[in-house]
């Protein structure tokens, strides 16, 4: 079988696509991995993808550029040189570059297109060729039952939809993982403010989306009753010109809340040892959330995780850590979640649930099933067996509760009596 995947980067493929453990264990198995991205022939990812064997082709397919269009006659040369069984789609961009090259490929036979769903994409003429495959991948319930609906009101025939979550690999996120003692003293020597500190951590930028102004309510109720509380924040704390930013500092300020804030910026390269020395990770998008992968490495570490009831991290932490769902969407029961795992320390038990290992291997199936000569039909999921969620009015891509709670006055904090 021959699968070639189509990429507009690598940057983020790793710890949510999945991308070099799929192609390592697709060339395991006999079979023939071939990936088409924009990175460059000497970059690092690359290197490592063709050492595990899978081939590497660079096209500029950058995400909403005109300029990837250019790609659609050497696509199409790749596809009549390798004739693949599957092509596998993981952005938009590509869909529409593959929609144009298979007009006029001379091909042997005709391949199988599956394309990935990573969120709540509206239904607009940008995805239109993402949908136009023989199968579509969502990586979860929640964006499932998005896009069923999204096509029902479209008035769209629906396709094959079938959910895999993306996993965690458990190598490189073994549970229970201590940070060495040397990267300890050197992340105290770097913030010294931290020693001695009950970490909550925030594993997102400042933005619109992203709910850090729930930091200031929690600080604001807690830090009291709790004085060795210190929240750190994987974003920059030298951006300017941003206008989220500054206001979430100026808030800061006002409120005399800024001794107990540390930024620390991307940490891409050591986020395994910052969420596994965290006492708490915090999950509070105010967006539904697609796939929650800090949530989910969180866990498999064994790290407590505080977060909504609602999208990725509802179908995340019910099974595997309901302690820390927020149930409501307001001030007072965060704090009440927060203070409940300040208080009476549990962390989450080891999971064999969403792992890379069962990710990958849902996805070869479903390969080796499209691949068959059987029609589609028998073995297609229903969706309405997949997930029967109650409350998919959360599901939207947002939500009239989170636009009313960041409308907060600046200088004013959710009190809570």
């Amino acid at each position: 079988m021959k699968v070639m995947r189509l990429l507009s980067s690598l940057k983020h493929d790793e710890s949510e696509r999945g991308i070099f453990h799929l192609g390592r264990a697709l060339v395991k198995q006999g079979h023939e991995s071939i990936i088409v991205a924009s990175a460059d022939s000497d970059h690092d990812l690359v290197k490592r993808l063709e050492r595990e064997g899978s081939i590497y082709h660079q096209l500029e397919m950058k995400k909403k550029s005109w300029l990837s269009l250019m790609q659609v006659i050497p696509l199409r040369r790749l596809i009549e040189k390798y004739n693949p069984d599957i092509i596998h789609i993981h952005s938009r961009t590509p869909a529409w570059i593959l929609h144009w090259a298979l007009k006029g490929a001379r091909l042997q036979t005709f391949p199988k297109i599956v394309a990935t769903m990573y969120g709540f994409y509206p239904l607009n003429s940008y995805v239109k060729a993402l949908l136009d495959v023989d199968c579509i991948i969502t990586v979860s319930d929640s964006v499932s039952e998005y896009l069923q609906a999204a096509l029902k009101r479209a008035d769209i025939a629906p396709k094959c939809i079938t959910r895999i979550y993306r996993g965690v690999d458990t190598r490189s996120f073994p549970y229970r993982h201590n940070p060495s003692v040397f990267w300890l003293r050197r992340t105290f020597a770097e913030y010294p403010e931290l020693e001695h500190k009950k970490w909550l951590l925030f594993p997102s930028i400042i933005g619109t989306e992203y709910g850090q102004e729930w930091l200031i309510d929690i600080l604001g109720n807690l830090h009291e009753q709790y004085p060795n509380i210190h929240v750190i924040i994987m974003d920059e704390d030298h951006r300017s010109g941003d206008i989220i930013y500054e206001e979430f500092c100026q808030r800061l300020w006002a409120l005399d809340l800024t001794d107990y804030v540390t930024f620390i910026g991307n940490r891409r390269n050591d986020m395994r040892e910052w969420l596994a020395a965290a006492n708490i990770v915090l999950a509070l998008a105010n967006e539904p959330e697609s796939i929650g992968i800090n949530a989910l490495q969180a866990i498999h570490l064994g790290t407590p995780v505080v977060g909504w009831d609602k999208a990725a991290y509802r179908e995340i932490l019910r099974p595997l850590y309901p302690q820390g769902l927020v149930k409501t969407y307001d001030a007072k029961a965060l704090c009440k979640v927060v203070k409940n795992q300040l208080e009476n320390v549990s962390r989450p038990n080891i999971t064999d649930q969403f792992t890379m290992r069962n990710m990958i291997d849902e996805t070869i199936k479903l390969y080796q099933q499209l691949c068959q000569p059987e029609p589609l039909r028998k073995f297609e999921q229903p969706i309405a067996t997949q997930s029967k969620s109650k409350n998919s009015k959360n599901l939207a891509v947002s939500d009239d509760t989170s636009k009313s709670t960041s409308k907060t006055k600046p200088n004013q904090i959710q009190q809570i009596q």
